[in-house]
């Protein structure tokens, strides 16, 4: 509890404060009952950090949008944020740990694993705002208490609306082109040749690479405003040659000086490089700019591009989230660095939904990618409603004006889950994802959808006090 946390320089925390309220609405003895065993403690190496240090720590950066360093900070200087992460009392000496054990944390902490506490606050959320809901309209009018017990008369068992819809998460990387990733590719391997000379200097000479004439062959394009198409493939063509110049000579290299000599990180960009330079080979020689599973950034080659038709931009580069929303709350159903087509994903998001809340939804609302005949069978046999116009003939007379007025609603109830996408890249940093690592992006993708629920979670709370509080006074007033 807030008054229970120690202070040095006497008082106590407000326990009206947003940290105080927000721990309160993660249930961190569940998590810790479960996922405890990934930060077990060990007699040897550096003392052993809680779940909810690691879990409140990554909240506090995705929520505050803070580097590592600067989380740290924080934390160090905050009161409310010690007490938040699970510390008994304030300390401003040393730091609770090292920023280094934040990438540690993403790691161990995965996307799966905050999917299901993401799963266990949104379900319990819906759940706890039907109930006040439910509460609400029968202390209100007889009216509205009789049209309650009416509709409760009708045992539909479908309930609730069900929200789909997609969006990319874009990878923190530079808008690629081919000549800017085959001239980075090209210095890589220079970089490579030079560790595989370095064990023979001076006893063997070193094969010459060009480096100097490629740069200058680059430089000659790159700084054009505008390149004609003609031109753009003679220098692209003149970098593929000078990367399949520096493959052979490593070959030839390897055969004198094991690969072993180089690191983690130059290994990894042989391979990746050896892969660039395949496809951007098949695309010059076949005339095209498509090829399968391309790669768009040597440091991550994880990341493939979505094309999504968006005015702002057609293409973006980064991970395919499918996303689910009910009451608000949000739930990630499918997410991938290659595309999908969102269609396939109505399924299994309508099982999900069912398995969560024990029935299936009274209404799906979609784009037209979600209307193929498989998943309009689907709903008509569920009795799900899917939005949209019904297949065939368009309606004539007063049932025409009556599927225009539903359409129109289910246009103006769909916003919701567009507005928590803007929300999420305006304020949650989805527009970016910073991490570098392909399960670590996913890690921080998934932490700010989850921040996101605990931040409607405590608006609802807040409003649902207010609420409570004004109908006291006015009943207050009433007996007075």
């Amino acid at each position: 509890m807030p008054g229970d946390f120690f202070l040095p320089f006497g008082g106590k925390l407000n326990p009206d404060n947003r940290w105080c309220k927000l721990a309160q609405l993660i249930p961190w003895a569940k998590v810790d009952h479960k996922y405890a065993k990934s930060f077990k403690k060990s007699i040897r190496g550096q003392h052993a950090v809680s779940i909810r240090m690691a879990l409140g720590a990554l909240i506090i950066q995705e929520r505050l949008q803070l580097s590592d360093r600067e989380t740290l900070d924080q934390l160090t200087e905050n009161p409310y944020l010690q007490y938040f992460i699970g510390l008994a009392g304030f300390q401003d000496r040393r730091p609770p740990f090292h920023h280094s054990l934040m990438t540690h944390f993403r790691k161990r902490l995965t996307a799966e694993v905050l999917q299901e506490i993401n799963e266990w606050i949104a379900v319990e959320s819906t759940k706890h705002d039907h109930n006040h809901d439910n509460d609400d309209s029968a202390a209100g009018s007889g009216k509205s208490a009789k049209r309650t017990q009416s509709d409760n008369s009708k045992e539909d068992p479908n309930q609730g609306t069900l929200l789909l819809d997609a969006t990319c998460a874009p990878a923190d990387i530079a808008y690629p082109t081919d000549i800017t990733l085959l001239n980075d590719a090209r210095e890589k391997l220079e970089e490579i040749v030079d560790a595989l000379h370095e064990p023979h200097r001076g006893k063997l000479t070193k094969p010459r690479t060009y480096r100097k004439n490629a740069r200058k062959a680059y430089l000659e394009v790159a700084k054009q405003r505008r390149i004609g198409r003609h031109k753009l493939r003679k220098a692209i063509g003149k970098q593929l040659r000078f990367v399949a110049r520096d493959l052979r000579i490593i070959e030839q290299l390897s055969g004198i000086t094991p690969l072993t000599v180089l690191n983690k990180r130059q290994y990894k960009n042989l391979l990746v490089v050896q892969e660039l330079y395949r496809q951007q080979k098949e695309m010059h020689m076949n005339r095209t700019h498509q090829v399968g599973d391309r790669i768009v950034s040597i440091h991550q080659p994880h990341v493939r591009p979505m094309v999504r038709g968006k005015s702002k931009a057609k293409v973006e580069f980064g991970a395919k989230v499918h996303l689910s929303m009910v009451n608000g709350y949000a739930l990630i159903e499918r997410m991938q660095w290659d595309s999908f087509h969102e269609g396939v994903t109505l399924i299994e998001s309508v099982e999900a939904y069912k398995t969560r809340f024990g029935h299936y939804p009274k209404a799906v609302l979609a784009d037209q990618l979600y209307r193929n005949r498989e998943n309009l069978a689907y709903c008509k046999e569920r009795g799900i409603r899917l939005s949209g116009p019904k297949l065939g003939r368009p309606s004539l007379g007063d049932d025409a004006k009556e599927q225009k007025r539903i359409a129109y609603q289910d246009s103006t109830e769909r916003n919701a889950i567009e507005g928590k996408f803007g929300e999420g890249k305006r304020k949650y940093g989805l527009e970016r994802i910073r991490a570098r690592l392909s399960n670590t992006s996913f890690t921080v993708i998934a932490l700010q959808f989850l921040v996101m629920n605990l931040e409607r979670k405590l608006r609802f709370l807040f409003h649902y006090f207010r609420y409570m509080l004004q109908m006291a006074f006015g009943r207050a007033m009433v007996a007075g």
